[in-house]
């Protein structure tokens, strides 16, 4: 049982606090339904890139799933191998794919022609051999969000299966590249299964048809995106998504890559936010916290809901409130018209499922800095990241001022 009240006593509010006993069980769980064929879950650091939150899946023996340089740094100083290590993304730049080449990470995702041009370029100025992957787009709705859609062909990402064959012959041909995998990812907060069996069985065709002209493939990346619940939602059970996985495979001997994020570390998450006062104007009730939009953007970003629970020793009747917070917009909210009771000064609120996509979407929009973030393992709290100053967020700038 976490004790959040003394948590935030400690540490003050707003604070971040991650359960990592929760994290390794739900990171097992998915191992363990892949047992039996060689996988790797590489951890999509997006979703949560402390260090300490990467350090922790790296000690079980975890991969990591980067899409930006600085992601791949932190990978390296939590300590995952860098035969463990992929770099994805749209919009790689020349610097980034130098450095990645140089560190000889497991390999880099392609997701253009273009992209594969500057791939190897690049490798052949430093007189290598850069291992890649191409990250197909298998035109199937995931039946998510819109802004976390990621496989249709409206979206950015990835190329289409024509593309991707061109790509892989020219591949073939270089002298610098290795195409070792085949990637797809077609959205976040998956809770249908068919979406993902489907594009699976077209991704898995693919690898087929290349194999008629002799390109092998090592991997199959079959991306994240696995749903969890914020509210009711109904989701897909590890087992059941790696036997529709694994029941497009017939024939194929590969190393399973999946890149889980939200899955370890949404519900291992709490933010944690004290009531200033309530106000109202007219009927609506506002409940006024320390925490803000810049702390939890996703209910701004997405209509996001999160479980809100109040720790207060009110005992009135709930009545539906706006949870709001100090940042100077109108979209500035952790919750709209949820039922909550009266609160007093100094209440707390524990905002659930809040580990994923949380402190790493923050700012410091309006000149706030970020929260703390705890870890909770064993029973026994420690900070993971102290509390942002004042002093901190001007670092970069006092230097510049003019002198008068």
């Amino acid at each position: 049982m976490i004790h959040f009240k003394q948590l935030a006593q400690e540490y003050k509010t707003p604070l971040y606090v991650y359960d990592f006993d929760y994290m390794a069980k739900q990171y097992e769980a998915l191992k363990e339904a892949f047992r039996g064929r060689k996988s790797i879950l590489a951890y999509a650091v997006k979703s949560n890139s402390n260090l300490s939150v990467v350090q922790h899946f790296a000690k079980m023996g975890s991969g990591a799933d980067c899409v930006s340089i600085g992601e791949v740094r932190r990978a390296f100083l939590a300590g995952v191998p860098a035969y463990r290590i992929i770099f994805s993304g749209v919009g790689k730049s020349d610097d980034e794919i130098r450095e990645a080449i140089e560190r000889d990470i497991l390999y880099i995702n392609v997701e253009s022609e273009a992209e594969l041009g500057r791939v190897e370029l690049i490798a052949q100025e430093l007189g290598r051999v850069s291992r890649i992957s191409v990250r197909v787009n298998p035109n199937i709705d995931p039946k998510t969000h819109p802004y976390i859609s990621t496989g249709l062909h409206d979206n950015k990402f990835g190329v289409d299966l024509e593309s991707a064959k061109r790509i892989y012959i020219k591949a073939k041909n270089s002298p610098h590249l290795d195409p070792v995998g085949i990637h797809f990812h077609i959205g976040s907060q998956l809770t249908e299964l068919d979406p993902i069996r489907e594009s699976a069985e077209i991704v898995a065709d693919m690898v087929r048809s290349l194999q008629a002209i002799e390109i092998e493939l090592k991997f199959f990346d079959i991306g994240g995106g696995l749903g969890v619940v914020y509210n009711n939602e109904t989701t897909i059970k590890p087992y059941d998504y790696a036997q529709a996985i694994l029941g497009t495979l017939t024939g194929l001997d590969m190393t399973i890559i999946c890149e889980p994020g939200r899955f370890l570390t949404a519900n291992a998450g709490y933010f944690l936010t004290k009531v200033l006062y309530e106000k109202k104007n007219g009927s609506k009730r506002f409940v006024v916290v320390d925490g803000a939009m810049n702390d939890l953007i996703r209910p701004s970003l997405y209509k996001a809901y999160h479980k809100i629970e109040a720790i207060s020793e009110s005992k009135t009747e709930l009545s539906e409130a706006d949870v709001v917070g100090p940042v100077c917009e109108s979209g500035d909210f952790l919750a709209k018209n949820y039922l909550l009771p009266t609160l007093e000064h100094n209440d707390l609120l524990v905002v659930h499922s809040a580990g994923a996509y949380g402190f790493g979407m923050g700012s410091n929009y309006n000149t706030r800095g970020r929260s703390a973030e705890i870890a909770i393992e064993g029973g026994k709290a420690r900070l993971i990241r102290k509390r942002e100053t004042f002093e901190d967020i001007i670092a970069l700038e006092t230097e510049f001022l003019q002198k008068s």
